[in-house]
Order: C-alpha cells, then sequence, then structure tokens
C-alpha cells in the first residue's frame, strides 16, 4: 500500500489563502502544517531580504526534524524580488535543513507557463512597483514576456488581505485584452480557487493563480519521487 505524502507550506505569517486552497487542489496533502514568516506590516522590499530569509529558517524550526517529502515555499513576493538566483538559494536552505524536495511559488509560475508554450503574459498582482518590476525581470529571464500588467497596488497586508475572489475576477477582467495569449494572477494571498476556472472558461487563454502554480508543481515534484497526488477539477493535471 502506497504511504501517504507529507509537505510542508511556509508562507508569510498572513498569508490565510495558500494551505486551504492548497488542500482543496491536492485533498491527499491535507491537513498540511503551516509554517508562518514573520515579516514587516508593510509589503516586502528588497532591503527585506536578508532579514526575511532567516526569518524563512527561523519559522522552519519547529518542524525541521519531521519527515517531509516536500516543502512548499510559497512567499511570492521574495521569491520576485530575489530573483532567480535568491529564490534559487532559498530552495537550496531551505532543502538543506530539511531535507526535503522544495518547490517555489515562484518557480512554479515560471515552469507552468513554459509548460503551456507561454513566451508572453498579462499578469494581475496586489503588489506595489518594486516587486511588480521584480516579478516582470523574473518572467522576462525566462523568456517570458509581460504583455500587461496591473495591480490593487497594496500598501499593507491588511490591505491584501480584504481584496476578494470578486475582485481579483473584476480585475483580471479589466487587465487581459484581445491580444493576451495567456494570464498569470500573482501571490499566494489573494483567492482564486473559483476564479481561475471562471477566467479559463470564459477567455479560452492559460489561466494560472500562484496557488495552482504551485499546487501542480507539488504535485509532479511528488509524482517524481513515486508518490502520484491527485489533482483535483480545480487544476489542469501534472
Amino acid at each position: 500500500m502506497q504511504r501517504t505524502a507529507k509537505a510542508l507550506i511556509v508562507v508569510p505569517e498572513n498569508n490565510t489563502t495558500m494551505a486551504p486552497e492548497i488542500s482543496t487542489l491536492c485533498p491527499a496533502l491535507a491537513p498540511m502544517p503551516v509554517a508562518r514568516v514573520k515579516r514587516p506590516p508593510r509589503t516586502l522590499l528588497l532591503e527585506d531580504l536578508p532579514a526575511y530569509g532567516e526569518a524563512t529558517l527561523e519559522a522552519i524550526e519547529p518542524f525541521a526534524n519531521e519527515q517531509f517529502d516536500l516543502v512548499i515555499y510559497g512567499c511570492t513576493a521574495a521569491g520576485f524580488l530575489g530573483g532567480p538566483t535568491g529564490n534559487a538559494a532559498m530552495i537550496d536552505r531551505l532543502s538543506k535543513r530539511t531535507g526535503a524536495s522544495v518547490v517555489s511559488t515562484a518557480g512554479a509560475m515560471v515552469d507552468v507557463l513554459c509548460g503551456e508554450g507561454v513566451n508572453e503574459t498579462a499578469v494581475v498582482t496586489p503588489y506595489l512597483q518594486p516587486v511588480n518590476d521584480g516579478l516582470r525581470a523574473y518572467l522576462e529571464s525566462s523568456g517570458i514576456a509581460v504583455q500587461t500588467l496591473d495591480s490593487f497596488y497594496c500598501k499593507t497586508t491588511a490591505e491584501l488581505g480584504a481584496i476578494s475572489e470578486d475582485q481579483v475576477l473584476d480585475l483580471a477582467l479589466r487587465t487581459v485584452t484581445p491580444q493576451s495569449k495567456a494570464l498569470f494572477i500573482a501571490c499566494s494571498q489573494l483567492p482564486t480557487l473559483k476564479t481561475v476556472a471562471a477566467l479559463r472558461e470564459t477567455l479560452d487563454i492559460p489561466v494560472w493563480s500562484s496557488i495552482q502554480a504551485t499546487a501542480w508543481a507539488a504535485a509532479n515534484a511528488l509524482s517524481a519521487q513515486g508518490l502520484p497526488v491527485k489533482l483535483t477539477n480545480a487544476a489542469p493535471a501534472a
């Protein structure tokens, strides 16, 4: 009998969306422990990354001696601000401390869009300009151009946490154009479980969110370990 895969989610302390949505998308992994990373109440800046990296390792310390098959690093803005090199370094630190495979939301974004053959996408975010610039650069370093980008421009985590799924849907529909080849909704705090499915049906282009891309990447990583995890109908099969 195949054993049940075990995963740890690592998110900013304000994140209330990723764990329940990942649990819905990958029910075989639920319930999952969550390591919450201390952070400023404002949105992250590049100068916050050294302290945020140390806070990330502190957050996983209570779980570090448990045996996980996978660590899900869902700190999206930190990944974008650090760029591919900084994100890879954080993945390496988490893997060495836990002994587990690690997937990141920032990396999952690129992998899923490349897997769809996307070389240009519309993007929706909640971020201020520095993180939006980091996101644009992260995608462009992987050969994916940002066709158009719009944001909620949240200044605080409280503003971010107040955004509803209907608001995400509305901004997404205002951001895409008839020329859009794909749509990506960035941030693992934004609620997108129903929105992504509705947008796929309405727009007939690839539509992904940070959380759904991460669920896809998690399922792929576990399958590579011989631990297949079925995704629900809310996301395409891994």
